[in-house]
């Protein structure tokens, strides 16, 4: 064998020091990983928990002032207590009661408690047959305050004696228990997806030490980003949820680099390649290909920085940590392995071109006959994919509650005798706090006319204010003192859960338009929360779009030199985002095997997490075609055959966006067999679009479209072309040394 030319990029001069010093970088990579595992240890407990809140929205607003003003907030505590024989309103069962509601006062974390008891008989906290009644509390803190003095006081007041039953609930005890349960999945995912990609990886490679070499920089992408997370709380908030998102697409990137990578060393080594030369060769094709791919997907999940809340921003940087990672870990630290193993990684496994013709592949066959009758396979596949994503024209968007969790935890289960029992919502009350200099105060009379006017806005069941209880606009009871500070007022206005449950958003919009004797009115309290984020989210939708189709578009560009291909990944890849939300919709929305995967719909969508998964699956779509596209460049380039470009290119990169796919689609998958249907959601939403995209959309739909467009595939005006010429991102493969 010859010795290799001199290196002439960058890529080839990294492949040249990392085969020069092929074992202390070794080495110093086993050093760092060590270091980062001890930081990465640490990293679930410091990342933090928190609330569905926009920030600057007047329901944040309206909680400083009843926070500031009243010593109080939303009730996200219930204590549900059942007479354990009898009524609600028997002298035994009242002073059981009572010396609960007394107890959970005398707790450090608890700020504010009120009763059915101590209101007088509020009828709105009672159950429809006056065997139970509720207990209120405003727990405060920020959300991972709360909730970790909540996660004590749901076993402590979960109990029982010959007088009451007593049950626990509230939005943040909901939010412990998913917050617990999502942990425990993270844990048992992991003792799940590492054995079955281990598996995965041994049948594509057929040679455990390339597939443990494999997963071993899948594992290093996890643990660098853990690390890279915890070392991020020093100057910003990361939700616990983005640990699961870490594992999976760690993992996934992770396998999907090294398959490109260990596939194109073993051709350059099947050609007759040294070690030293099959190693250049490699990062500067594939080990290109990669640094582009991960920059596309890092730029797709990036764009959540563009919106203002913590929880989805911990998506973006876990997601930019993850790609970087992955993408460090299959440039350096897996070429560096390559070099040591040399000869020995040539083993023949199923990603290994085989020896046959290229034209007699399986892929280049399909390729064949979908490029002969075009309109017909297109368009067939086309229309099974539309048929599949025709569910998304009939989403609905709504708001989280506890159904998130499984029928089997103890808030659920508290949450459903409340919807049973209950017909109004006393503990997602809307606080209407009155604002401004307090120079002016309206006369009793004003006040009262206000909170009547309120009892008759339709799905408002009772209204509570200093001056008087109202119900359809009649004063039925006597003003509450609490609703009372200084010269501040605060009005509760109680929802009917039925009303509530269907129409939130016109509630609170109907209660804020009400005009007041106040100069001023702020309305808040967890549904107006809830709206308020939903509606926050959505206004930046368009915006989150833009960005993601602007910027990978652009580096599309860069890659190909044609706007073409740009368009018709753009086009593609929506399709693929149809097909998940069209599933989505099908099954966390209508209930489509509801039964089969252990959940329970609730006829609407949460948009935070389908937000998340259309920049994740955006990333990857883009992924596998920056991969295909690059092998139909490098032959379009070299033969300047257009079809045959396809055909080849699709022939050498399809089994292994098949594999990466299938890795990465089980990956995501295991999440559909937790306990909360954000993952669940997540598991199978991302895992089918994966399937789809590598299989219908890569294997069918591209040959098609770019059989009909032929040399117009790589068109690009005149006046881009300079651009191209001087920033394109493309392949350059040189010729093998051989001996």
């Amino acid at each position: 064998m010859t010795d290799a030319p001199p290196s002439n990029t960058v890529l080839e001069r990294l492949g040249e020091v990392i085969y020069r010093r092929r074992r202390p970088v070794l080495i110093g990579a086993l050093v760092v990983l060590a270091g980062l595992s001890a930081i990465a240890a640490g990293a679930l407990s410091s990342f933090v928990l928190n609330r569905w809140e926009a920030a600057g929205s007047e329901s944040v607003a309206a909680q400083e002032v009843l926070r500031e003003e009243f010593a109080t907030g939303n009730s996200n505590l219930i204590l549900l207590i059942t007479a354990v024989d009898g009524h609600v309103d028997d002298p035994d069962v009242a002073r059981s009661a009572t010396a609960v509601a007394d107890e959970l006062a005398r707790e450090d974390a608890v700020g504010d408690v009120w009763s059915y008891w101590s209101l007088g008989g509020d009828g709105t906290l009672r159950s429809d047959d006056g065997a139970s009644a509720l207990v209120l509390a405003h727990v405060t803190g920020d959300a991972t305050e709360a909730r970790a003095a909540i996660a004590e006081y749901i076993p402590d007041y979960t109990r029982e004696d010959a007088t009451v039953t007593v049950q626990v609930a509230g939005s943040e005890a909901a939010s412990t228990q998913i917050s617990a349960q999502a942990t425990q999945d993270f844990v048992r995912a992991e003792l799940i997806i590492i054995p079955l990609m281990l598996i995965l990886l041994v049948f594509i490679y057929r040679r455990v030490s390339s597939a443990l070499l494999t997963l071993g920089v899948g594992l290093f992408s996890v643990i660098a980003t853990l690390a890279g997370l915890r070392a991020l709380t020093a100057v910003v908030e990361i939700a616990s949820f983005a640990s699961n998102i870490v594992l999976v697409m760690g993992i996934g990137l992770g396998v999907d680099y090294s398959l490109f990578l260990i596939s194109r060393f073993r051709e350059a080594l099947a050609h007759g390649a040294t070690v030293r030369f099959a190693l250049r060769e490699t990062l500067n094709t594939a080990g290109r290909t990669v640094v582009f791919s991960g920059l596309t997907v890092a730029a797709s999940v990036a764009v959540l920085l563009a919106l203002p809340f913590p929880f989805l921003r911990s998506f973006a940087y876990a997601g930019v940590l993850t790609v970087l990672t992955a993408a460090l870990g299959a440039i350096v630290i897996l070429p560096a392995a390559l070099a040591v193993l040399g000869e020995r990684m040539a083993r023949r496994g199923i990603t290994v071109p085989a020896p046959r013709p290229i034209e007699q592949g399986r892929w280049y066959r399909l390729g064949q006959r979908v490029m002969r009758r075009p309109i017909v396979w297109g368009g067939a596949a086309l229309l099974a994919l539309l048929a599949v994503a025709a569910p998304a024209l009939g989403v609905q968007i709504g708001v989280p509650d506890d159904r998130v969790l499984a029928q089997g935890s103890s808030v659920r289960a508290t949450y459903d005798r409340l919807r049973t029992d209950f017909g109004t919502e006393a503990n997602d009350a809307l606080h209407v706090v009155a604002t401004g200099d307090g120079v002016a105060q309206p006369e009793s009379a004003e006040v009262e006319a206000y909170a009547a006017a309120m009892s008759r806005i339709a799905g408002i069941a009772q209204v509570n204010s200093a001056v008087g209880v109202f119900v359809d606009g009649t004063r039925v009871g006597d003003g509450d003192e609490r609703l009372e500070s200084g010269q501040s007022q605060r009005l509760e206005a109680i929802p009917v859960r039925a009303d509530l449950d269907g129409d939130a958003a016109r509630i609170v919009a109907d209660v804020r338009s009400l005009e007041g004797p106040f100069e001023a009115t702020l309305v808040g309290g967890y549904p107006a929360q809830l709206v308020d984020f939903r509606a926050a989210l959505l206004e930046r939708l368009p915006l989150i779009a833009g960005l993601i189709l602007a910027v990978t578009f652009v580096l599309l560009f860069l890659l190909t030199g044609s706007l073409l291909i740009p368009l018709k990944a753009t086009v593609l890849n929506l399709l693929s985002i149809g097909v998940m939300f069209g599933v989505l919709t099908a099954v966390f929305q209508n209930g489509l095997l509801a039964d089969l995967i252990g959940f329970t719909p609730v006829g609407t969508l949460d948009p935070a997490f389908p937000i998340l998964m259309f920049c994740v699956v955006y990333g990857l779509s883009m992924d596998y075609e920056v991969f295909m596209v690059s092998r139909i460049r490098e032959e379009y380039e070299r033969t300047g055959e257009a079809d045959r470009a396809v055909l080849a290119g699709l022939q050498r990169s399809a089994p292994l966006i098949t594999a990466a796919a299938l890795t990465l689609a089980v990956s995501f998958g295991v999440y559909a067999t937790g306990s909360v249907m954000y993952l669940q959601m997540i598991g199978i939403g991302v895992a089918v679009a994966i399937a789809i995209d590598a299989t219908v959309i890569r294997g069918i739909l591209v040959p098609a479209f770019m059989r009909l467009a032929g040399a117009a595939n790589w068109w690009a005006p005149a006046f881009l072309v300079p651009v191209f010429r001087r920033f394109g991102l493309r392949e350059e493969s040189t010729a093998p040394a051989v001996g």
